[in-house]
């Protein structure tokens, strides 16, 4: 190829490149960390469903592990009589992975390249996703689809309900996050490609433009890039032989960003169904409730059972003879403040939060399709959406205070009776992603709300038809269902 021709071919490209980046960027990106947080939020579902059918163990250095760079878990075959040490092992570190990846990875075009678009690509395709089946050839894909199968037997409709949208949406995702991955992948190849051609190949003849010459002055020219053999062949084909100016025309297409057509009227949508999902979503959180209370009073029974003088042991037996009250016991507890980033001390009386969380309990449980349920049903939008806000906020609040609680059992045991402390680990990820659910359909409301409301200051109906007049006022919010 004529020199001027390499010279304009690469101004176009670059051209090309920055639109492209442009677009990845302010479209693509968004739309991916959106899918990788619903990724592992499903994830997270199923792997504390494992915890809780003790399929497989807590792993008891989980939350030590420091993550630099995403490492792909192990992924070889095992001994079957090491299978759930090694699927422990394994699904522990994956999680990690994709909490690392959603959390503190820098997911931007600027940042990602072709070996980082690599390894995210294979932590998503860890597990397939989307050819999950017990007959799997992927060692990893069959173990956990067998897994997968053994936590449904003897569960409660709601356990299946969220097995089976965990699997759905993960089913989902992979094909969303991939199909962002090939488009990275796409841009990053030819980018790299012209970052060759710019400092390396551009003043080559063709007898000179050999994979040989150019990584011979790949370190003085571009210090630390890989060498890709694969990406200089294709420079050399595209730029000296004869079907060059083809090979060339086809890549300047596939990296053209298509323009956005006018998206079609789409069909309204039920917009208040949204909140009452994730209200029903919140009551799912009153079986894990039921379980962590269970563990707190046999915990709480492990601390108060300790040695007592014997005047305690007689105040202890008075009580129980006259059936008093017990007395009001206060646990000095302590937890990291999110916004500040300090440790708060806080005091709990124990037997006061028992009472409050068995009320919480009740109310939510009667949110899957109980009398608080209908009630809500009754409620407008605005209304409802007040309600899930004020319990998303609620299951935080007693989130923080159950780990703090957690953390205070462990470390004030006596030293012969830590094996008699049931730890909460997996219920508070199990709650988490519960309170994560439903307020991603918190806001998948209000994007679709203020999209719906876009339209109508436009004169459009949300299917395309007249002109929609004005919402009328909305009525104050009732009382909250007892």
């Amino acid at each position: 190829m004529a020199q001027a021709d390499i010279s304009g071919y690469m101004t176009t490209l670059q051209q090309v490149l920055d639109a492209k980046q442009d677009w990845l960027e302010k479209s693509e990106m968004t739309n991916m960390k959106d899918e990788m947080r619903t990724f592992h939020a499903s994830f997270a579902s199923m792997y504390n469903i494992y915890l809780k059918k003790k399929l497989i163990d807590e792993d008891p250095y989980k939350q030590e592990s420091k993550i630099t760079e995403i490492e792909v878990p192990d992924s070889s075959n095992f001994q079957e009589a090491k299978r759930i040490e090694a699927l422990t092992i394994r699904l522990a570190n994956y999680d990690n992975q994709l909490d690392f990846l959603v959390n503190f990875y820098q997911l931007g075009v600027d940042f990602l390249n072709l070996d980082r678009i690599k390894r995210i690509a294979g932590l998503i395709r860890y597990i397939d996703w989307t050819g999950f089946s017990p007959d799997s050839q992927s060692i990893m894909t069959k173990a956990v689809a067998l897994l997968t199968n053994q936590s449904k037997v003897g569960v409660d409709p709601l356990t299946l309900s969220i097995i089976g949208e965990s699997l759905n949406r993960l089913n989902k995702s992979t094909h969303s996050i991939m199909k962002t991955i090939k488009e990275l992948s796409t841009y990053y190849r030819e980018r790299y490609k012209l970052n060759v051609r710019l400092n390396i190949s551009k003043d080559m003849s063709a007898g000179e433009a050999t994979p040989e010459n150019i990584r011979k002055k790949m370190p003085s020219a571009l210090p630390g890039t890989p060498f890709y053999k694969e990406l200089i062949e294709e420079i050399i084909k595209e730029d000296y032989s004869d079907s060059g100016t083809d090979l060339r025309d086809t890549i300047l297409n596939s990296l053209k960003v298509k323009e956005a057509k006018p998206k079609a009227a789409k069909p309204a949508i039920n917009l208040k169904n949204i909140l009452l999902d994730g209200i029903q979503t919140l009551g799912g959180a009153s079986n894990i409730l039921t379980d962590i209370l269970s563990k707190f009073d046999e915990n709480h029974a492990v601390l108060e059972n300790r040695k007592k003088t014997f005047f305690e042991a007689l105040k202890e037996l008075i009580r129980k003879m006259t059936n008093a009250e017990p007395e009001e016991v206060i646990y000095q507890v302590e937890y990291m403040d999110p916004t500040k980033g300090i440790p708060v001390k806080e005091k709990v009386s124990f037997h006061q939060f028992r009472d409050d969380l068995e009320k919480k309990i009740r109310i939510l449980s009667s949110f899957v399709k109980g009398s608080a349920y209908q009630k809500i049903s009754a409620m407008n939008e605005d209304q409802i959406t007040g309600y899930l806000e004020r319990y998303i906020n609620d299951l935080q609040n007693i989130h923080k205070t159950l780990g703090a609680l957690d953390d205070y059992f462990k470390a004030n045991v006596a030293q012969t009776d830590r094996d008699k402390i049931k730890g909460i680990k997996p219920d508070l990820t199990a709650l988490k992603n519960i309170y994560v659910r439903a307020n991603q359909m918190r806001y998948e409301y209000s994007a679709q709300k203020e999209e719906e409301e876009q339209m109508k200051r436009l004169g459009v109906s949300p299917v395309g038809g007249a002109p929609v007049l004005p919402a009328a006022a909305t009525p104050p919010p009732p009382a909250p269902p007892a």
